[in-house]
């Protein structure tokens, strides 16, 4: 080549910058802090969840607490089973929306990321809230700025994860470690001291308005099932681990399954074995707390660590929505910005949507938590459902060694959740769960016409076609970025023959050396006359590497003209769903070489 450029050396090695290679990602200990919190945090109000349920029924019904989380217990497990075969099944993450997509078609699986995005947006928001109200319990004085807080506790958390979730995940060990520690060590005094050793708060009477029966047991087990939110998160964000990511997020989801079943089944045991009752001013928690532990510094310090918890519990979102969004930007039903990671490995566009919409939220309740709760939960029961079901057809279709077995008990787990997920909606649907059956269908509707305005462009762009012949007309020099063959290259390629240059050469990055090849065959059927030169990024990114190849032709002094084609559609409303490589690579261009840049619009009919 005139200006000293080999194919085999168009694979550049960009420097790592701060929060790039595997030391960026979680290990197995960093994922329970980063993406277990929300799952780990519930047991604060999971159990006391199911004694306000059964003390309708007088106190002797709180006899029932231990029988009804011993059978949560059981449907934990049988998440945690299923969620490490999601993950190993499914390792690009997504959990119920990948499952949903592969097995049970593209409406279920819309209904599935509907859900997820519904009860991420909740977690986030109910965490803060729940932190605040407990923070305000100890500081009465901070009543008034429940909102306030929230909102500065939602900044922090965003600024934290904008930095990557690696380093999110190492500010939360130690309180996580510091949460862990001390319920275990309500459960283990509790247990060892035989009786409580201090009581709080002011009691109330009680008194019986309903019987004992399967519809209350129904109510208190569907209550206490909040405590599982956020076991899903590990698999919606195993690309967030080390390598090998499958086998360190099977190793967590098994960590936190452990950990959260033996807190929720120890604190039954001193519920039932105490008969705590809700007395005035204090949780459930906070009587086991001071029953154990007195009403020394030791049961003030708890308090203070759940109240941290339950905030950084939002935490949990922010690594899972942001991953769960780029597949649905993948899937071209959300704007292909949110598949774009900046040069740390973070899906920022993902972050920043998720704190905007948690601060709506919390604005427009006044961070009042009690009118969240009814909204909790539902969504992820849901997407239980969704992905317990998908992977029974899985196994059914697949049909692997074992398959049986995986098949049962992943049906008996969705018949579990859809019965716990339809009680809720019956009993919390005045109470605000309406809420939720509205902005699910919405957000159906919402990603359907995305995907199908991508749909449009791609016909409109003639993208799989073979496209005219490139009209060869000038002798300029020019290095045309490419995605694939389409009319889009097809009017990038003529407009670069146009400039008069002598050489046109056309530069496409690929991660995947399958699509790479592909693209190949597909430009030798096409013979537009330009040489192809494909530049290998293990990273997936664009920008840099491009910016590597043009730095390289530039060596010699020659004088290179970049043209970047850029899709314009006609009405402005769709210009935030077409991606925005061409804006990031032009200004990385401008602002670290010399070369003349040049943006030629395909202007679109839609």
């Amino acid at each position: 080549m005139a200006y000293g450029l080999a194919r085999r050396e168009l694979k550049p090695r960009v420097p790592l910058r701060h929060g790039e290679g595997d030391r960026s990602h979680l290990t197995s200990l960093e994922g329970l802090a980063a993406l277990s919190l929300d799952a780990l945090s519930s047991v604060a109000y999971g159990p006391e969840a199911i004694v306000l349920v059964l003390i309708v029924a007088g106190t002797g019904a709180l006899t029932a607490t231990l029988p009804v989380t011993l059978v949560i217990a059981a449907l934990l497990a049988v998440l945690v089973v299923s969620y490490g075969q999601v993950i190993a099944v499914h390792p690009d993450g997504g959990g119920a929306y990948a499952v949903a997509k592969k097995d049970l078609g593209p409406r279920i699986s819309l209904l599935a990321a509907a859900s997820l995005v519904v009860d991420y947006v909740l977690t986030v928001t109910v965490s803060l809230a729940a932190g605040a109200a407990s923070l305000a319990s100890a500081f009465p004085s901070l009543t008034p700025y429940l909102l306030e807080i929230c909102l500065i506790g939602l900044g922090l958390l965003t600024a934290v994860n904008l930095r990557g979730v690696a380093e999110s995940a190492r500010v939360l060990m130690l309180p996580t470690v510091l949460f862990v520690v001390s319920i275990l060590g309500i459960v283990v005094l509790g247990l060892l001291r035989g009786h409580p050793l201090a009581t709080v708060g002011t009691a109330q009477p009680v008194h019986a308005t309903e019987a004992l029966g399967l519809v209350l047991l129904l109510k208190a087990f569907s209550s206490g099932c909040s405590a599982l939110t956020g076991v899903e998160a590990i698999a919606n964000g195993v690309p967030a681990f080390r390598e090998p990511r499958v086998k360190r997020a099977q190793r967590t989801e098994l960590m936190l399954g452990g950990l959260l079943g033996l807190m929720l089944i120890g604190l039954a045991v001193l519920i039932q074995r105490d008969d705590v009752v809700p007395r005035g001013g204090v949780t459930v928690l906070a009587q086991l707390t001071a029953g154990s532990y007195g009403t020394g510094w030791a049961y003030y310090a708890t308090n203070l660590i759940v109240t941290a918890v339950l905030l950084f519990a939002a935490n949990t979102s922010f690594g899972g929505l942001p991953v769960l969004m780029s597949l649905l930007a993948k899937d071209h039903r959300l704007p292909h910005l949110f598949a774009l990671r900046t040069e740390r490995p973070v899906y920022r566009w993902g972050v920043v949507a998720l704190a905007l919409l948690a601060a709506l939220l919390l604005i427009a309740v006044n961070a009042d938590t009690h009118r969240m709760l009814p909204l909790f939960a539902i969504g992820v029961f849901i997407g239980f459902t969704i992905s317990q079901t998908g992977l029974v057809r899985h196994w059914a279709k697949e049909r692997p060694p074992g398959w049986l077995r995986r098949a049962v008990l992943n049906g008996f787990g969705a018949v579990l959740t859809s019965v716990a997920c339809v009680v809720l909606l019956a009993s919390k649907f005045i109470e605000g769960a309406w809420v939720v059956v509205l902005a699910i269908p919405l957000l159906m509707l919402l990603f359907a016409r995305i995907q199908r305005y991508y749909a449009e462009v791609a016909r409109e762009l003639g993208l799989g076609e073979i496209p005219p012949p490139v009209r060869v007309t000038s002798d300029s020099l020019v290095i045309v970025p490419v995605g694939e063959v389409s009319k889009l290259a097809q009017h990038a390629l003529t407009a670069a023959r146009a400039l008069g240059s002598a050489e046109v050469v056309a530069v496409a990055v690929h991660g995947n050396q399958e699509r790479a090849q592909a693209l190949k065959a597909s430009w030798d059927t096409w013979n537009p006359g330009v040489r192809l030169d494909v530049v290998d990024s293990p990273r997936r990114s664009l920008v840099e590497p491009v910016v590597d190849y043009v730095q390289r032709a530039a060596a010699g002094g020659r004088q290179i003209v970049v043209l970047i084609p850029e899709v314009e559609p006609r009405h402005r409303r769709y210009q935030i769903l077409q991606n925005q490589r061409g804006l990031l690579l032009a200004a990385a261009l401008r602002a670290r070489t010399d070369v003349v840049v040049c943006v030629v619009p395909y202007r679109l009919s839609i």
